[in-house]
């Protein structure tokens, strides 16, 4: 799923998914990027469908001010209005909130180091393809299963939010999992276990890889049926 451009590089005009639910603002994103250190960007997206709550909208925000790191956040025009009023100018040394930005660009850029996601299989697939650690925030379906993966499974390439009694995720929980993931103990074990799964990633749709292997599997078949159906 992953294009080859981001990963083995075989298909050269293979660069993107072709297919856009929103327009991305690519030029804003990346310039603004190349002017941050390597692995110092928090990059915070919840996808194209999940809403969160105003209150929950708020702590998330004051939990990335709290960090004190560079942050770009992908806020939907229709999320908007649930930011705190005071906190685009408040942040604006820091951070960088856009409504849409290409993000396979944005996760293989150098200075994204922490990737805070609702967990969605295409965006964890991606942040997986291409190294980047995780602080998993899921919201619904799928996404709380693909955060114990991420966590637990895949030999920890990333952290979990803990929610309160009201289900809401704090700023100081928000600040916790950022520190831990770009600066405490832990965070050399997480970026190496993200490093691992890049390359193997890479290893298994490249030629001769699993993936590459079950793709021409399933061309060969298509090609026995037409001969099948032809004779």
């Amino acid at each position: 799923m992953i294009p080859s451009m981001f990963l083995d590089k075989r298909l050269g005009d293979d660069k993107d998914y072709g297919l856009n639910l929103f327009k991305p603002n690519s030029d804003v994103c990346m310039k603004w990027l190349d002017l941050k250190e390597p692995g110092s960007v928090v990059y915070v997206s919840f996808g194209s469908l999940a809403a969160v709550g105003e209150e929950q909208m708020a702590e998330l925000a004051w939990g990335l001010k709290r960090s004190n790191r560079c942050f770009l956040w992908t806020v939907r025009e229709s999320e908007e209005s649930k930011l705190p009023s005071d906190f685009v100018k408040e942040t604006s040394d820091i951070g960088l909130i856009i409504k849409w930005c290409p993000q396979l660009q944005v996760l293989a850029h150098k200075s994204v180091g922490c990737f805070i996601t609702h967990c969605g299989w295409n965006s964890t697939l991606e942040a997986l393809s291409l190294g980047v650690p995780m602080v998993a925030m899921p919201q619904w379906t799928d996404q709380a299963t693909n955060a114990k993966y991420i966590t637990d499974v895949w030999h920890i390439v990333g952290v979990r939010v803990n929610v309160n009694e009201k289900g809401i995720v704090t700023k100081e929980e928000v600040e916790r999992c950022i520190r831990e993931v770009l600066e405490s103990e832990r965070s050399n074990a997480i970026r190496g276990n993200s490093d691992k799964l890049k390359r193997l990633a890479k290893m298994t749709i490249d030629v001769g890889g699993s993936s590459d292997f079950s793709s021409q599997s399933i061309f060969n078949f298509i090609i026995i049926l037409k001969k099948i159906n032809l004779s």
